[in-house]
């Protein structure tokens, strides 16, 4: 195992450590128990969003902390649920007035943990709603799930979401909107390479020098079926196919594209992929309207990549495309948080 680590206790804790440091004007990390904070929080009058999960992950969910998209990230260690007091404190610390929203990847150990999270929240008078993402067209179950996995679409739901609680939508109005991206937003994935926790050591599954996984998880969870490497365009094909035809996305749709590294394919393999699938995309009519190409929702080093399509309405549209500022995603102009806003976490 090579990895730029320290002690494999320590990672998380000495990641937290580095966001904190590189970007005080955006975020605030509270170390006990863990959670990152918009340095601005609590927003008095909005909707606060919280998300969370396993770290190993990045730029998911930390990264996304800030105006236009969470309020509040809970990262646990890596590949493991963040516990339920994380969540309640996080929930508690940028709670401005008007309630709470949790959105929550479909992951056992975090949907369990959110709702006694949530549950504790409510118990101190604070109006909290749930919503779980789970686009993944890979599995009806994993080793983690029972239904389908939460992956791409959540990366998605956080932005659309953070920027109707910054317009000031109401909380049942947030919520509705959160369901109604999951329910237009599907997504696959596949693996070139295993990766390795770094507690453990060793890869957390094996892939021969020749072989692909099509629709693996972002844990290493087993896919649809494993057979031998493909060049780029078939890959594509192979995922976005059942993507399509899940939904079902038709001719005339509008669509949001989604390419995601899986933390060990560069940009260049991810816009190979991208090509392809416009393609694929124009050739049953469907236009693409919006774009998303990067590494935003990884599996530590693993080589790979997911594909997400998100149909898109004019509200929709309008929403991803106003402001965010968070470490990991910025676009369009944010106001810059008050110098001192927030107090210490």
């Amino acid at each position: 195992m090579k990895k730029l680590i320290n002690d494999p206790q320590d990672v998380v804790r000495e990641a937290l450590e580095g966001m904190a440091a590189a970007h005080p004007d955006l975020i605030r990390v509270n170390m006990e128990p863990r959670y990152v904070v918009r340095a601005d929080a609590p927003v008095q009058g909005k909707v606060a969003i919280v998300s969370g999960g396993g770290s190993g992950h990045e730029p998911m969910h930390g990264g996304f902390v800030g105006y236009g998209m969470l309020d509040a990230a809970c990262p646990g260690e890596v590949f493991t649920s963040p516990t339920p007091d994380q969540m309640y404190e996080a929930s508690k610390a940028v709670h401005g007035g008007a309630g709470v929203l949790h959105i929550v990847k479909n992951y056992s150990g975090d949907v369990m943990n959110f709702e006694m999270a949530a549950d504790m929240v409510r118990a101190e008078g604070i109006q909290v709603e749930s919503v779980v993402i789970d686009d993944d067209v890979a599995v009806e179950n994993s080793t983690y799930t029972q239904g389908r996995r939460g992956v791409g679409t959540t990366v998605l739901a956080e932005k659309i979401c953070g920027a109707a609680a910054e317009a000031g939508y109401d909380l049942r109005r947030v919520a509705d909107l959160c369901r109604k991206v999951n329910g237009w937003g599907r997504s696959m994935g596949m693996a070139l390479t295993p990766c390795t926790v770094p507690h453990v050591g060793t890869p957390s599954f094996e892939l021969g020098e020749n072989e692909m996984e099509i629709g693996i998880g972002i844990h290493g969870e087993p896919g649809r079926r494993r057979e031998a490497l493909r060049p780029a365009d078939e890959i594509v094909e192979m995922l976005l196919e059942p993507i399509l035809q899940d939904l079902p996305f038709r001719q005339g749709d509008d669509v949001l594209l989604f390419v995601n590294s899986m933390g060990g394919t560069p940009l260049i393999e991810l816009y190979v992929a991208y090509r392809k699938a416009a393609q694929v995309l124009a050739r049953h009519g469907i236009r693409v309207v919006r774009s998303l190409v990067g590494p935003y929702i990884t599996s530590l080093e693993m080589a790979g990549m997911s594909i997400t399509l998100l149909k898109m309405d004019d509200e929709l549209v309008r929403l991803w495309d106003a402001p965010v500022l968070t470490p990991a995603l910025k676009w369009g102009a944010a106001p810059a948080p008050a110098a001192g806003s927030g107090g210490a976490a």
